[in-house]
């Protein structure tokens, strides 16, 4: 592929592509942070708010603190439950490249249930 009078590797591409793709992550943990704190900007004239600017030094990090376990929490669950593995199963089931390995596989299976089998003594 040329773009501009440049040979671009494909695979370099793809490698840019998956550096993007993991700071993507770094860049939501950032974002969650700077939400959380227009979501306490948006409680400073209640009780709460109050509550929580006054005693900062605790009410935050008590705050983090919870919201870690929750996290784990449903980590846990989700683990528990399977719902990660059968978001994987279905992601694998659109795969081109998988969907070719199981047919191949299968088809070993296949082969292997036709041979003869031979009594060892």
């Amino acid at each position: 592929m040329k773009v501009i009078k440049t040979r671009v590797n494909k695979k370099s591409i793809i490698r840019w592509k998956v550096y993007f793709d993991r700071s993507r992550m770094y860049i939501g943990y950032i974002q969650f942070f700077l939400i959380g704190i227009v979501f306490l900007e948006s409680f400073k004239d209640r009780p709460w708010g109050e509550f929580i600017f006054r005693y900062a030094l605790i009410a935050i990090p008590l705050a983090l603190f919870l919201f870690i376990l929750l996290s784990l929490v449903l980590g846990y669950f989700d683990s528990r439950l399977g719902l990660r593995e059968e978001e994987l199963r279905n992601l694998s089931s659109s795969n081109p490249v998988l969907m070719e390995i199981m047919h191949s596989l299968n088809e070993i299976q296949s082969e292997l249930k036709n041979l003869p089998v031979k009594n060892r003594k």
